[in-house]
């Protein structure tokens, strides 16, 4: 890991100069993409591990071809360094060379950003996005080079041979499709649905159409809460934001529009951790830059929705805390968004596990 520590960091000091230089796409390639496939345990010198302009069924070519036993596993498609990797029309040909390959795991990159896509989703192509990362620190602050490399390495040839993407793919996309299929079942149950519940009631006084409000009423999230009228003192970030979201609404769709599907799992997940914790008291605000969970009239956590994870902050002492991950970090005199003076870096559903303790203890010496 150390060795792609290094690459990360110094291709930065490469990044502002050659952004300048408007790089085209060969540049780009040789000097951003080749060394950092390198230090992933890609040989891009040689065919038999990494096939170069690797044809297509169209007659075209896919930049990179990553093999293992001489197998394609991933296609790569560069762009130029300062190209914004939103046009759709790419998006799609990549994602459909990688399909009609039959290639699990595609990658579109302009050398800075890596978009990770699964080809084979049931899903427009932009909504295949499965993670993306970038060695650009202003796209990822907040986070440690080495949380940083940990995204960049699920991409090697040692990940990509032990199935480490399949791994994490399979539980995203799988956990967002039963989330979408429960919306349904809850907010708008079959008859068959509901005489199941009745019966598992035991109790026949409670008719069809209480069951069916019932399952609504425990489902549906509310879009919006009203904004208290006092605030807890000294936090002042929450009603600078408070004040500039003035005469506008925010909502979820604000927040996961263009995520990519693993950070919209990672926020619905941490949202309903938040408001489980007292589902009669805990309120919910969505405001302009994150969102905030309430207790009472008393903040305990806060998330911001980035590109490559979360960052949640939360009314802790760091120096208080026994024995904290890496990836929390004490910001009392660092200026951030959010309220609470520790940090929280989460990109997957493991680290998000490790610190529920941490968001359960905000929510505890907050009430």
């Amino acid at each position: 890991m150390k060795h792609i520590f290094s690459c990360i960091e110094e291709l930065r000091l490469k990044l502002d100069r050659h952004r300048k230089e408007d790089l085209k796409e060969y540049p780009t390639r040789t000097i951003f993409i080749d060394p950092l496939l390198q230090v992933l345990g890609w040989d891009v010198r040689d065919p038999g591990e990494v096939q170069l302009e690797y044809p297509t069924i169209d007659g075209k070519s896919v930049d990179y071809a990553p093999k293992i036993n001489r197998t394609p596993v991933l296609f790569i498609e560069a762009k130029p360094l300062n190209d914004p990797l939103t046009d759709v029309k790419s998006i799609t040909q990549v994602v459909g060379y990688a399909a009609n390959a039959g290639v699990e795991w595609c990658i579109l990159t302009n050398g800075v950003t890596y978009k990770i896509y699964r080809s084979t989703e049931k899903a427009e192509a932009p909504d295949k996005l499965l993670f993306e990362v970038s060695i650009d620190p202003k796209e990822s602050e907040g986070r440690s080079v080495q949380e940083i490399a940990g995204q960049f390495n699920r991409f090697s040839r040692d990940a990509m041979a032990q199935g480490v993407l399949d791994e994490i793919g399979e539980q995203v996309f799988t956990t967002g499709k039963i989330r979408k299929a429960l919306d349904k079942l809850f907010l708008d149950p079959p008859a068959n649905l509901i005489r199941i519940i009745r019966s598992a009631i035991g109790d026949e006084s409670i008719k069809p159409v209480q069951v069916k409000a019932a399952l609504k009423r425990l489902w549906a999230q509310s879009s919006e809460v009203e904004i208290p009228s006092i605030y807890p003192v000294g936090e002042e970030f929450e009603k600078s934001e408070i004040k500039h979201r003035r005469g506008r609404d925010y909502g979820e769709e604000h927040h996961i529009k263009g995520k990519p599907q693993e950070v919209i799992e990672l926020f619905r997940t941490a949202d309903k951790f938040c408001r489980e914790l007292d589902p009669t008291t805990v309120q919910r605000k969505y405001l302009a830059k994150y969102v905030s969970y309430l207790h009472g009239k008393a903040i305990f956590c806060c998330v911001h929705v980035q590109k490559s994870g979360l960052r949640i902050w939360l009314k802790l002492n760091y120096s208080r805390l026994e024995k904290p991950p890496d990836y929390v970090r004490d910001v009392s005199s660092i200026g951030h968004w959010g309220v609470g003076d520790i940090e929280i870096g989460i990109d997957s559903l493991e680290k998000l596990s490790a610190a529920r303790s941490l968001i359960r203890q905000s929510f505890q010496e907050n009430k």
